[in-house]
Parts: C-alpha cells; structure tokens; sequence
C-alpha cells in the first residue's frame, strides 16, 4: 500500500507542481505526519521532493526532476510504454490510464507506434468482451463459467478457475483449472460462449505448473500425423507464412517441399484443401486417399443443382 501511495505522491506532484501535506492527506485518507515520513522516504530513495513553509508553499518536486534521472534509463521508459501499447487491444490491462499517467512521469508524449488486434474480422468487440470478463476473472481469482464447443462441435458447459490467457498459432487460448475435470485444461478463447464470471472465489492451487499450450486441445485426443507436401512455386507466399523456415526445402524445379506434423482431424482435412490444387500430399498415402474422397464428394455437391 505504501509503495502505491509514494508512486501516486510523485505523479501528483509531476502534474499539479506542489501540494500541501494536508491535500495529500486528505487524499489518501492518512495523517500529515504520515504524508511527511513518505517524503522522508521518497528524498531518501534519491527524489528531489522538498517542503517549504509560508504563503504558497508546499511539497514539490525540482522543476527539472524526470524519473529516469532516479530509477529508469531512457530505453527502459521505451519498453514500459511501448509494451503497454501492445497489450491495449487486448484489453489485458487498463492500459489508456496507465498509458497516460506513465507518459506524464516520463515526461513524454505518447507515441502509438503499434495497433495490434488479435480478434477475428468479424468478432472484433466479442473477442474485447472476453479479454476483458477473463482479465477480470485472473485478477480477481474468481471463478467463470460458460459453454464450450471441441473441435467436434460437442457442448458442454464449464466451471473453471482461470490462470493464464496464452496465444499460439493465430489463436488465444484460456489455461485454467477445469472443475468438472478436475485438472488443468485449455480452452480455445473463440469457442467460447455464454461466458459470466461468478462471484465465487478462488486460491492459487500451487501445486499446478502451467506448460505453454499444445496444438491439440487437453480435452481431444489425437493421434498425430507426419506429412510431406509438395507446392508449386507461386505458393511461396503462403508457404513461408504459415510453416516453419526449417521445415521448407526448395527443389530443383523451385517447387518446395514441406514437412510438418499436425493432430489428425477434420481441422487437417480442411486446411490440406484450402491449398485446393495447389499442394500434392506426397505421404502418407492414407492422407491422400481421405483428400481424394473429400474432393469427390465436393465435386458430386456441385454437380447436383438440387
């Protein structure tokens, strides 16, 4: 509480220049004396706070006292804001006021040098609403609950203790403590729905060690499949967008061969088929086969009007 209230003395006083020991005081609901052993400890921490007596005086800070002169280096302000920046879209933190009071401190004008929205083209404010309810939720350490859809379209509905908001791979997902399972689960943030925090709380269980997210969903199983595939050259624009530089292997004729290794699914089936003629599934030959069956059965859905 104190080092809240030292941090907000210096902010006041960057802004407003002086203030009395009784403003203070009335201002976080504590006693002069204990507004004048803050400014003992803030002079002692190396700020230039002063006190002085008579008509219009106050407690003040040296008019060219900026905070990276005490605690911070030019750089280490950049990195403060700039992170705050980056985090706005998301919603993970009240990063507008936080923006603002930091720029003040520093004593610099905010430079938005990035905009980074990680919700979909269609969700954008949905997305925002579940950032914020789940920020939320972690903070506060209380407990959500809401409807979740697998990858298989099955509903069920949820109570989680929520710990960790992660993204992997172009999505966001939700690390928890599932209480149905009882045991830690992941939930991919788009699938999502219904959600509500409840006014049940919550203790850290200690004994739980998050792990950065895998592909496949704690809930599904899957069993992963190694592919070889083969792109013609005019697909590079995809190709190194979407797999890992290590895996790309360029041929003589300047078609590209990739490996990669994926859970097997509907998710894999489909994304093969995005490429549409543009990828030739070189193994395995299982793979192929499902492909070639697919293709069939959409060619048969467009050849029959009815």
């Amino acid at each position: 509480m104190q080092m809240n209230r030292l941090f907000q003395i210096v902010y006041l006083l960057l802004e407003r220049k002086t203030m009395t020991a009784a403003e203070l005081a009335q201002r976080f609901e504590v006693s002069t004396r204990t507004i004048y052993r803050d400014i003992d400890t803030l002079s002692g921490a190396g700020i230039p706070v002063y006190a002085s007596k008579g008509k219009g005086g106050g407690i003040g800070l040296l008019p060219d006292f900026v905070l990276n002169k005490s605690l911070l280096s030019e750089d280490e302000q950049k990195e403060i804001l700039f992170g705050l920046q980056s985090l706005e879209a998301t919603n993970a933190l009240q990063t507008s006021q936080v923006l603002s009071k930091l720029s003040t401190l520093f004593r610099k004008e905010e430079v938005h040098w990035i905009d980074v929205d990680f919700s979909g083209w269609n969700s954008g404010d949905v997305e925002r609403s579940k950032f914020g309810l789940l920020k939320t939720a972690i903070l506060e350490q209380r407990v959500a609950k809401f409807v979740y859809y697998s990858s298989y379209g099955k509903r069920t509905e949820r109570h989680v203790e929520p710990m960790r908001l992660q993204f992997k791979n172009r999505s966001w997902y939700l690390q928890c403590y599932c209480l149905q399972s009882r045991d830690l689960r992941t939930f991919k943030i788009s699938r999502i729905e219904e959600l509500e925090i409840t006014d049940r709380l919550y203790e850290l269980r200690r004994d739980i060690q998050l792990k950065p997210v895998d592909v496949a969903m704690p809930d599904d199983q899957f069993t992963y499949v190694d592919l070889e595939l083969l792109f013609p050259p005019h697909m590079a624009y995809r190709i190194f967008d979407e797999f890992e530089r290590t895996r790309i292997l360029k041929q003589k004729d300047d078609y590209f061969l990739v490996t990669a290794s994926y859970p097997e699914d509907d998710w894999i089936y489909g994304y093969l088929l995005s490429f549409g003629e543009n990828v030739k599934v070189l193994s395995p030959p299982h793979i192929r086969d499902i492909l070639q069956a697919k293709a069939k059965k959409i060619a048969e859905m467009y050849s029959n009007p009815s």
